[in-house]
């Protein structure tokens, strides 16, 4: 299963404190027992959290929030890209290295720098909710499976927007009331 989580601070000079993510995170720990992550931009203007439980690359490489080589795209994932394995084919053929031996989250990774969401959407073969934070453009893009299989729940409160695989991980945000 695994579990996602991120924050995105929408106006304002606070920065995310990194202890309200983490709880959300720990809120959702029975959906990924294997392990957790949080990453936060440098500006701490957005933070994304994951709830590992590993199914198709079960090394530590292919933890999560997952990165590309230069750090611009970010990625977290709950989900199976069934045919991941293809379009890791098509993007290495076009030119992108793979750091993984074959972690679907990579795919995902590559897949949005190399054709944006618009292009990667459609190549998608499985179940899955997944936040991509873009660095350079500052801008948060999130996406689930057309049938809704992987959830995704969201809230924007004063100056955040928060996002998580279950209602009970926004609560922890002291903007979202009960």
């Amino acid at each position: 299963m695994c579990g996602i989580a991120g924050i995105l601070r929408t106006a304002g000079e606070q920065p995310i404190d990194r202890s309200i993510l983490a709880a959300m995170n720990q809120s959702m720990v029975h959906r990924g027992p294997d392990g957790e992550g949080i990453w936060l931009s440098p500006d701490q203007q957005v933070g994304l959290g994951h709830r590992r439980l590993s199914i198709i690359d079960l090394s530590n490489d292919a933890g999560q929030p997952m990165a590309n080589s230069d750090g611009s795209i970010i990625v977290t994932v709950n989900g199976e890209i069934y045919n991941h394995v293809a379009l890791r084919q098509e993007l290495q053929a076009a030119g992108y290295q793979f750091a993984t031996d074959h972690s679907d989250t990579e795919v995902l990774v590559h897949g949005f720098q190399a054709w944006g969401i618009a292009g990667l959407l459609p190549r998608l073969e499985g179940m899955f909710a997944f936040a991509v934070w873009e660095e350079a453009k500052k801008k948060l893009t999130i996406a689930r499976d057309r049938v809704g299989i992987k959830p995704v729940y969201f809230t924007k409160r004063d100056r955040w927007f928060l996002f998580a695989s279950e209602i009970k991980a926004l609560l922890c945000h002291p903007a979202v009331p009960r």
